[in-house]
């Protein structure tokens, strides 16, 4: 009898084997579920891939949707004034949009326009800021003005105006306040151009302190600024707070201020001529008509 007894309690049993066994899969099981975590990365060393990434995205937003830019003088006075912070639409010319007749617009020099013009040698902060478009770029020679013309347009100044676009004046009330339209001088304030293909015409809003298109005629542009040179469209005015406010078209440049086109003022010219011909005939053809019928 006892050895039976210890039979049953010995590790040849067959129930007890298999506990043996269940208990070392489970343990086994444990071990695999307890697997070392990954060691997560400290706050300092990814803060040089977060800088990373946010100079990358800033590079991206200044190269093709947005960039700063200082107003360095008042010749867009009161539009602009010195040192307001714009931001400028960079997007919307990559799909094929050209300037339009009253945008304010900054653009690359077209012609030496600001040659002479003194230069701030900008610290090493502002110059990695002005790279990433976080701080206008000093090195950029940039100018910021209104369009007046697009191509084909006439735009004319005579006396202190008004100022004419295809013959038709512009109520400019966003002109300086004291200023006239148009500036009586001989250095280029009395004109009258036409602007060529792929060129714009521009001027600035303070027009007794603005050396724009008008003062460029002897250039190899004659004045006007080539639409490749266009950085954007000036839309906010971004900083100081307090002179926060949108650029928008003013409402004198929704007249229809298009040019008429060759062909269409042929056709203006020929349904007179037409006309006028058609009568002829049918007065030529009425007496015969009336004599035979009254004859006898």
């Amino acid at each position: 009898m006892g050895s039976e007894g210890s039979v049953s309690d010995g590790s040849d049993h067959p129930d007890g084997a298999d506990g043996g066994e269940d208990t070392r899969t489970s343990t086994d099981d444990g071990e695999q579920n307890r697997a070392p975590k990954k060691k997560q990365r400290s706050f300092w060393k990814e803060l040089p891939i977060l800088i990373g990434i946010a100079l990358v995205l800033a590079l991206l937003i200044k190269t093709f949707l947005v960039q700063a830019f200082s107003i360095p003088s008042d010749s867009m006075q009161n539009t602009l004034q010195e040192g307001d912070r714009v931001l400028v639409d960079k997007l919307t010319p990559w799909f094929g949009s050209e300037p339009e007749r009253g945008e304010v617009v900054v653009f690359h020099d077209p012609a030496g326009w600001l040659r002479g013009e003194p230069t701030l040698e900008p610290n090493p902060v502002q110059r990695v800021l002005g790279w990433i478009g976080l701080m206008p770029s000093a090195e950029e020679k940039d100018l910021i003005k209104r369009v007046i013309g697009v191509a084909g347009d006439t735009v004319e100044c005579k006396g202190t105006g008004p100022l004419k676009v295809n013959g038709k004046a512009l109520n400019e009330p966003y002109v300086y306040p004291g200023n006239t339209p148009c500036t009586v001088d001989d250095t280029g304030g009395q004109f009258k151009v036409k602007v060529p293909e792929g060129k714009i015409w521009v001027m600035g809003d303070h027009r007794q302190n603005s050396l724009d298109s008008r003062y460029h005629q002897n250039d190899k542009n004659k004045g006007m600024v080539p639409v490749d040179n266009v950085v954007g469209r000036a839309v906010v005015v971004a900083w100081p707070p307090t002179r926060w406010s949108t650029l928008p078209i003013p409402d004198t440049f929704d007249q229809n201020l298009s040019a008429a086109a060759p062909g269409a003022l042929g056709l203006a010219g020929a349904v007179p001529l037409v006309l006028w011909r058609r009568r002829r005939l049918l007065a030529a053809e009425s007496p015969r008509v009336s004599g035979t019928g009254t004859a006898g």
